[in-house]
């Protein structure tokens, strides 16, 4: 019997072995009612042979905790780009990061094509008191070369215990030679929601992520701007959820509710078409019914999309801006067990209210407003990443649709999406788009 037959054997209840039907009580097939065909049992064959020959034969001893791990990680990386293993400590560094408070950097970054880009820093962190810019290139951490890593490894060496150091190599376009900084990490806290009043009569939230107090966070802000503002001189609200990625499905269902008296939110349809989990708002208009303008752009994802696609469906806010990313499926973790990490399974898709999915096309705004976008930006950054453009992304139900910029400028007064809902809002411009006709909100289902 070799090692890997043995392994399977002795770990016959296993969650992944149970979806190829191995596991006690599934002789015919998993749990789904799947059938493990000759083709399936021949490379399950296969690939016990590549472990024992690599075990037995490789140049160097290999870890076998880092070969079990790579091959259950090949696995979920070949479903879809946000399906992935997270390992225990990555488990824990994803808790961290939902809950809104972690030892790092306060940076945002993806993997592109091999290389480790920033995304963009978070105000007042260590990452954006050195300088890092969005589009810097991380070539090295702590002197270890990124090219190889994952997006998780990389990001896993730059967090740790407030106080220590870490080293990066950065190369930044226009720059001959690399520049090499020392961050000290630090206890980050994620602000999520932030909110301001603007010119005495209208109040601007943004919304950077959907974190797990973020719903709460939200009813804080409004009742901020309520106190400073009286009722009779409220023109309406801003909600800015433009460069947001997204996170917890709940919140994004608060968040959406908090805006609405009633009707359908979101729903969720997994790969039984026949099962679909319904999200409904209920009574409690959190703005008592004032004017929204929702601001989106080509970085406004999944939990963003969710909340701008229900209050545009419902015809309670009017959407500004350009198009949005385009991420229409729903990530389920499913931890493995104590000390076993977790999966990040991509599980289901979600449908708008009207029953619309946006997967690989995006939410096209009620108004699109382009922003001008220095040429420095366009030479530091892609400004039309979108769903469409990921590897191995779920086939939209339709045409698939090209990302819109994400460029949001510092300046209010550059900032024409901003300008353009403040004017609707104070009546010095219009658009028949605004405000919405609520009436015909009764067409959706």
């Amino acid at each position: 019997m070799s090692w890997f037959r043995k392994i399977v054997v002795g770990a016959a209840t296993g969650a992944a072995l149970l979806a190829f039907g191995l596991g006690p009580g599934f002789p015919q097939g998993g749990p789904r009612g799947t059938t493990v065909s000759a083709e399936t049992s021949r490379q399950l064959e296969v690939l016990g042979k590549v472990l024992d020959i690599v075990r037995s034969d490789y140049v160097d001893k290999p870890d076998d905790q880092k070969l079990l791990t790579a091959a259950i990680d090949g696995i979920v990386k070949s479903l879809d780009p946000h399906s992935s293993y997270m390992d225990a400590k990555s488990y824990r560094d994803m808790q961290a990061t939902t809950s809104g408070q972690f030892g790092g950097l306060g940076m945002q970054v993806n993997m592109e094509d091999g290389v480790l880009k920033v995304v963009s820093p978070i105000d007042d962190t260590p990452a954006a008191r050195a300088g890092i810019l969005a589009g810097d290139v991380i070539n090295q951490v702590d002197g270890a070369p990124v090219k190889g890593m994952t997006l998780t490894q990389a990001v896993e060496k730059m967090r740790g215990n407030p106080g220590t150091e870490v080293r990066l190599e950065i190369i930044r376009k226009g720059k001959d030679a690399p520049l090499n900084l020392t961050l000290v990490r630090e206890i980050i806290k994620v602000s999520a929601v932030r909110q301001q009043v603007e010119g005495n009569d209208v109040g601007y939230i943004r919304l950077t992520q959907f974190t797990g107090r973020v719903a709460d966070d939200l009813k804080q802000a409004v009742q901020a701007i309520q106190a400073k503002i009286p009722p009779d001189q409220l023109k309406g609200y801003i909600l800015d959820l433009r460069n947001n990625p997204g996170g917890l499905l709940d919140q994004a269902v608060r968040v959406a509710g908090a805006f609405l008296e009633s009707g359908e939110i979101v729903s969720i349809r997994g790969r039984d078409s026949d099962h679909v989990q319904r999200f409904n708002a209920v009574p409690g208009d959190l703005v008592d019914g004032k004017p929204l303008i929702v601001l989106i752009n080509g970085g406004s994802a999944s939990a963003s999309e969710i909340v701008a696609g229900a209050l545009q469906d419902q015809k309670r806010a009017t959407i500004v801006g350009s198009r949005t990313f385009g991420k229409a499926s729903v990530q389920t973790i499913i931890p493995l067990g104590p000390g076993n990490g977790a999966l990040r399974l991509t599980t289901a898709r979600y449908y708008t209210p009207s029953g619309r999915s946006i997967q690989a096309q995006g939410i096209a705004p009620d108004i699109e407003v382009l922003q001008d976008v220095p040429k420095e930006v366009t030479d530091r950054q892609p400004q039309t990443r979108s769903e469409a453009s990921l590897p191995g992304h779920l086939k939209a139900e339709g045409e698939e649709q090209t990302g819109s910029q994400s460029y949001v400028p510092r300046d209010e007064k550059d900032d024409k999406a901003l300008q353009t809902a403040l004017a609707l809002l104070r009546g010095t411009e219009t658009n028949p788009a605004f405000p919405p006709n609520a009436k015909q909100a009764a067409s959706v289902h």
